[in-house]
């Protein structure tokens, strides 16, 4: 997610997730674990007083309520939860105690999937959260993402996660003469072999149709779902190194292709994504669809009040795609590591997840809690009663791509979407004028 904020959540129904992050490069020094310490005479076994600090930002869906269940069942346990208002403060809170070592931060820290590249660049400072008893719980990209470059470690726990679907106004596709329930937008725009491609020619036919409504939100976030289609956008895998962004053939069509269908066919609204222009265009008939991950939805609703159009189809060009999601992580500076370990373990459990994600909507990345009743049973009033619980559940399942994002994706990430927010949105330049200041911006980063 792209905002430093969002919605606070009234329901299941509206669903959100963490926001993005950058990452920073960090001059870090290494702590060793205390699991051979206190945790001996205070751990999860034991009667020991323990006090347990977790730091998370947003809505995570950890209601006093959920925290309570653990400490009944662990009396010697007291819990302190902070919650930072938004992902900017934690990701400033979380990378400036990390740069000290670790000291300070919190037993338990909830990351978003954009800092986790600075988790695993310095693993050390983090416990290895493996437990052959928990194999198989998280849906297997998650694992992957929350484990040690090499795979031999898992650092994070994964909570919620972004899949992919449409978002659209069934209304304005009416008004354009198109398929407008969720099954025949999904078949229009291809069903299971949907393109990008297809998306955009169904796009210029709907532009042609409507009286000055885009096609979709803005270049930005159409980028951002395509750019996450690419296994290695910026960085090599096998090493952590930045690709050369002058010679990236890969980024530079799909920069060029983006540009080309926001601006020159007039397909995206131009606002710059989370901007005040980009809210008022929910209320204002600027749009007609936009990539959605799961919580985005509350997104939508809060800037959509009062506007009664909006549906979902289960869809998503080029396959399924992720945008977002988060982990709880275990600092290794911590006194109480293993009594962490097991908190966190429990706060990921399907029980908490599907409890989590009925207390604030966050969609579960773990196998047992995506199969549970209340969340493939789950609707949502707001977009005309749809199914979010089996499409997310199935957009979930579509995903076969992990970008991989190293120690600079944000840092590169964001030299070229703002090279595209340039052209499309202030009109600057031509579409290899723009490519041109994205690549110097990449090579001011020094990190080629």
């Amino acid at each position: 997610m792209q905002s430093s904020t969002r919605p606070t959540r009234r329901s299941r129904k509206a669903f959100a997730a963490t926001a993005g992050i950058a990452a920073l490069a960090l001059t870090l020094t290494a702590c060793g674990s205390s699991d051979d310490g206190d945790d001996a005479a205070d751990g999860g076994d034991s009667d020991a007083p323990v006090t347990l600090t977790i730091a998370t930002f947003n809505d995570f869906g950890y209601t006093q309520d959920l925290l309570d269940a653990y400490t009944e069942e662990h009396p010697n346990v007291t819990i302190k939860h902070t919650i930072a208002a938004t992902s900017d403060d934690a990701k400033a809170n979380f990378t400036t105690k990390l740069a000290a070592g670790g000291a300070g931060l919190a037993d338990i820290q909830a990351v978003d999937i954009d800092w986790m590249p600075i988790v695993q660049q310095y693993e050390d400072l983090f416990t290895d959260l493996s437990d052959p008893s928990l194999d198989g719980r998280w849906l297997d990209w998650k694992t992957t993402q929350g484990s040690s470059n090499d795979g031999s470690k898992l650092l994070g726990y994964g909570t919620d996660i972004g899949p992919e679907a449409i978002c659209y106004r069934q209304d304005l596709f009416e008004a354009a003469g198109l398929p407008s329930d969720p099954d025949g937008v999904a078949e229009l725009l291809g069903g299971a072999d949907a393109t990008w491609d297809k998306y955009f020619e169904v796009g210029k036919d709907f532009v042609s149709k409507s009286d000055g409504v885009a096609w979709f939100d803005s270049a930005e976030g159409v980028y951002q779902a395509m750019v996450g289609q690419i296994e290695e956008p910026y960085e090599n895998a096998s090493d952590g190194t930045a690709k050369d962004l002058a010679s990236n053939t890969d980024i530079k069509d799909l920069f060029t292709t983006v540009a080309t269908m926001s601006k020159d066919e007039g397909l995206a609204a131009p606002n710059q994504q989370w901007s005040d222009d980009w809210n008022k265009a929910f209320q204002n008939d600027g749009f007609a669809t936009m990539a959605c991950p799961a919580w985005m939805t509350g997104s939508i609703e809060t800037n959509s009040g009062g506007v009664d159009g909006w549906n979902i189809a289960n869809v998503f060009p080029g396959g399924g795609g992720n945008w977002g999601g988060s982990f709880l992580v275990v600092p290794a500076s911590g006194a109480h590591t293993q009594a962490a370990k097991d908190f966190a373990a429990w706060l990921t459990a399907p029980e908490q997840q599907t409890a989590a994600f009925n207390n604030s909507g966050n969609f579960p990345s773990q196998v047992e809690a995506e199969a549970s009743e209340e969340v493939t049973s789950a609707t949502n009033d707001f977009f005309n009663d749809a199914p979010v619980g089996k499409i997310y559940t199935d957009r979930a399942a579509a995903v076969t791509v992990t970008p991989f994002k190293g120690p600079n994706y944000f840092s590169i990430n964001s030299a070229v979407t703002n090279a595209l927010v340039a052209y499309d949105v202030q009109g600057k330049g031509s579409i290899e004028s723009n490519w041109d200041d994205a690549v110097k911006a990449y090579e001011a980063l020094g990190i080629g």
